[in-house]
């Protein structure tokens, strides 16, 4: 029977695949935009698909611990009382859940009744969770209950995030599922906010090419500017596609904005990362909160895609990471790539989202900085994107490699020192539709075995380098200095070699141009039966 109230046709169903799950849920709460702003929906959102993911997997640890207890021979008594035992869930990464916070509770009372609207029980569960479980204070929202949320149709999400059931499939895969939605939400929001959806969310292929490239196994990683947590994210989806243990990455970021780093702290808890993004959210260059992590030995990876061109940012003359030149006051990209040098591991590498203007502008004293930075030999590779992969900008893209070693030893077989590669990647990619461009995992694949055969990582499988014109060039440092330490991949990999089809290029030229006059003839003589075509009808 529906619910009192509902139509038959009304009630939600189950749906049966995960882009049908994703559509559905999708649909559902685009219903409830409403009067809010873009901001506060997209928290009422996450904030609901986190709330079902601890909910679920806590379910789970419950259901488990029960089994676990009762098969020891325990009485009814004593499992009663162990499966309240909050250490039982924490203990398994698991947070702990408040019984008027968990959805069964919550979806029972989808309605709400005459005295308590379900945003009120809602806001309520989240204040209750934050309470019992310390990683998460001043993470969850509570804004559930405000006059511009449709309580009716909030009931009606809560029932058909009920119906989809991510429960009973496991704490890896429900973890997965709901993981995935989350993401799915993120994409969704960011391609509705245009240009702000940048501010949160690198499109996932961009943020693959730095993981693929860099492939960090274990060690610490990361982020001064993490957004919602996509590098994080990714970098775990790569441990679990080469079977292994997420738990060997230590992740660390910094958020300046308060509502993405609370974005990025759900994120992060519904796919079992264990982050350190600070006590709260802050400016790095203003306050970092991540000055102890060179006292630990530095990072050994570091995943960023900072703003583009900050022109208003806190610039200190006399910061000690500025050791390549001090950057501009009217922009940050050079202050962002030495913050992150500065956190860098002795055998550290990074790869870093950049607008294109950053391998070859002049503007105040950054062409010196290139220089500097180039002939301290850190950077490793740069990478030119095609246009188009960032919805939210039209400003074309590249990604710079550095690491702080090239010799031979944890990140490849083959010395490298003095030299750089350059990957000219414009070409690659396809439409997803009229206005934004995805990169297909061969691209992804043939980007980052270029880059492993000209390391001779691991990876490469026996992999021999070769440069490739129009695609690929291992360049000198004397050959950047000449061509004063531009490092626009283009100007190095040279043009796309022709294929030769055995025609002599005297004999080509001679057929071309016939060819060529042939059709000026027939242009000549169509035009002719055109006009005097237009001439009888007149």
């Amino acid at each position: 029977m529906p619910p009192r109230g509902r139509t038959k046709s009304d009630t939600p169903t189950a749906p049966s695949t995960m882009k049908e799950l994703k559509d559905t849920l999708w649909k559902a709460a685009d219903k409830l935009r409403g009067s809010m702003d873009a901001s506060q929906y997209k928290d009422v959102i996450l904030g609901l698909v986190f709330l079902k993911y601890v909910s679920d997997a806590f379910s789970e640890r419950r259901a488990a611990l029960q089994e676990e207890l009762a098969a020891d021979g325990l009485s009814a008594d004593q499992i009663e009382q162990l499966t309240d035992d909050v250490d039982e869930y924490t203990g398994h990464g698991v947070f702990w859940i408040p019984a008027t916070s968990r959805w069964e509770y919550l979806a029972q009372r989808a309605k709400g009744d005459d005295t308590t609207s379900i945003g009120q029980l809602i806001d309520g569960a989240m204040e209750h969770i934050e309470a019992s479980n310390p990683a998460l204070r001043a993470t969850l929202p509570k804004i559930f209950n405000k006059d511009n949320v449709d309580q009716r149709r909030l009931g009606e999400l809560i029932d058909l995030f009920n119906s989809a059931r991510f429960s009973g499939l496991g704490a890896g895969r429900a973890r997965d599922l709901l993981g995935e939605v989350y993401e799915y939400f993120l994409e969704k929001f960011a391609a509705a906010e245009g240009k702000r959806g940048g501010e949160f969310y690198t499109p996932a292929s961009v943020v693959r090419v730095l993981v693929e490239v860099l492939e960090p196994t274990k060690g610490r990683m990361y982020d001064p500017c993490c957004g919602s947590g996509g590098m994080f994210v990714q970098a775990e989806k790569f441990l679990e596609a080469h079977d292994r243990d997420r738990t060997g990455i230590s992740v660390y970021g910094q958020e300046n904005n308060e509502r993405t780093w609370r974005m990025a702290k759900m994120n992060l808890a519904i796919h079992g990362l264990n982050a350190d993004l600070g006590p709260v959210w802050g400016d790095t260059f203003a306050r970092d909160l991540h000055t102890d992590l060179e006292s630990r030995g530095g990072a050994d990876y570091v995943l960023a895609n900072p703003p583009f061109n900050i022109k208003d940012w806190a610039r200190n003359e006399s910061d000690p990471r500025w050791k390549y030149g001090v950057p501009p006051a009217n922009n940050a990209n050079y202050a962002w790539i030495q913050h992150i040098i500065s956190k860098l591991a002795k055998d550290g590498s990074a790869g870093v989202v950049m607008a294109n203007g950053s391998m070859s502008t002049n503007s105040g004293g950054e062409g010196q900085i290139r220089a500097n930075l180039v002939e301290a030999d850190l950077v490793s590779c740069l990478v030119a994107l095609p246009t188009q992969l960032f919805r939210s900008t039209g400003i074309p893209v590249c990604v710079w490699f550095f690491a702080k070693d090239k010799t031979a030893g944890k990140h490849g077989s083959i010395d490298r020192s003095g030299q750089v590669l350059f990957i000219d990647a414009r070409n690659l990619g396809f439409m997803v539709d009229r206005a934004e461009r995805s990169l297909a995992d061969t691209d992804i694949g043939q980007i980052a075995g270029t880059f492993h055969a000209w390391r001779g990582s691991a990876s490469a499988e026996g992999a021999v380098y070769e440069d490739v014109p129009g695609f690929a060039y291992s360049s000198t440092l004397a050959e950047i200095k000449a061509a004063d330490y531009v490092l626009t991949p283009g100007r190095y990999v040279g043009a796309a070699a022709v294929a030769d089809d055995g025609e002599p290029i005297e004999e080509k030229v001679a057929r071309l141009q016939t060819e060529l006059f042939a059709a000026f003839d027939e242009s000549e003589r169509l035009a002719a039966v055109v006009r005097e075509q237009l001439g009888r009808v007149g």
